[in-house]
């Protein structure tokens, strides 16, 4: 079959969504024809098990990954394929934070439950927009691990806490986000990371993953992969990772990544 042992992981809003939020009937077609030739297609979200609620077996029949590559989560089976988190031991940093950044709110993920310290309107409209629920705690030692991701509404001090967490030991993993957040991962964690490891997972050799991204938050994907597309609309960064542009979310992209993979393969 043409797309054997491929895998293409996409990002999700700007990317496979239309403008509308939706994702294109010839996209979708596109997919099942991709699939149909024995291809592997997912998603790659910063969105945590909890906030992912668009898993649709018609068009992604792969685990999905989450958390900007923390985790892959199989919704058929209702079970990690795997989980790259932080453990306890990312706790002293979120105390060290606390301290420098007493106003700061701290948002916990874990993959059953998550917390928050110092809870702040943003970090609210994070959780009641996707209908999350969360428990409030004082400080660090009312969390437990594993951590899929540590989110901090940063604001203004984002280039401060930025530097402060690259002092920090062991200089953990960290990428800023919009709206001054700042998502501190596992040292070495991306969505790149991500995509090597779930194709580890489905058996795909790295050599026939390819992904498709408008932010900056995919370059990484974009850098691992064979080869990494990049809607019109996409970003700088996002284009400067890539290797082909291709039609905006708006026209189809994700539809014209896998013609092309037709006459690339």
């Amino acid at each position: 079959m043409k797309f054997e042992k491929c895998l293409i992981a996409s990002d999700y809003d700007g990317t496979l969504y239309d403008n509308t939020g939706t994702v294109p009937a010839a996209v979708i077609d596109a997919i099942q024809y991709y699939m149909s030739e024995g291809g592997f297609f997912t998603v790659c979200t910063g969105r945590i098990r909890q906030g992912f609620r668009a898993f649709d077996p018609a068009y992604i029949n792969a685990p999905v990954l989450l958390g900007n590559g923390a985790g892959a989560f199989d919704y058929v089976k209702n079970e990690y394929a795997f989980l790259d988190a932080m453990g306890d031991e990312a706790l002293p940093l979120v105390d060290a934070l606390s301290r420098e950044f007493p106003e700061m709110s701290i948002e916990l993920y874990t993959p059953e439950e998550i917390f928050a310290i110092h809870m702040s309107a943003n970090t609210q409209h994070h959780f009641t927009s996707q209908f999350l629920k969360f428990i409030q705690i004082p400080d660090a030692s009312h969390a437990h691990g594993p951590f899929v991701k540590i989110m901090l509404d940063a604001g203004e001090r984002s280039a401060e806490v930025q530097r402060f967490l690259k002092a920090f030991g062991d200089d953990p993993g960290f990428l800023p986000t919009r709206g001054g957040f700042v998502e501190v991962l596992k040292k070495g964690v991306n969505k790149g990371s991500g995509l090597y490891r779930l194709a580890d997972a489905l058996g795909v050799p790295h050599d026939r993953t390819f992904a498709v991204g408008d932010g900056y938050n995919d370059a990484d994907m974009l850098r691992a992969a064979k080869y990494g597309f990049v809607p019109a609309n996409g970003s700088e960064e996002a284009k400067e990772a890539g290797d082909f542009i291709v039609r905006s979310n708006d026209e189809g992209a994700v539809a014209h990544v896998i013609e092309l993979l037709e006459n690339l393969l």
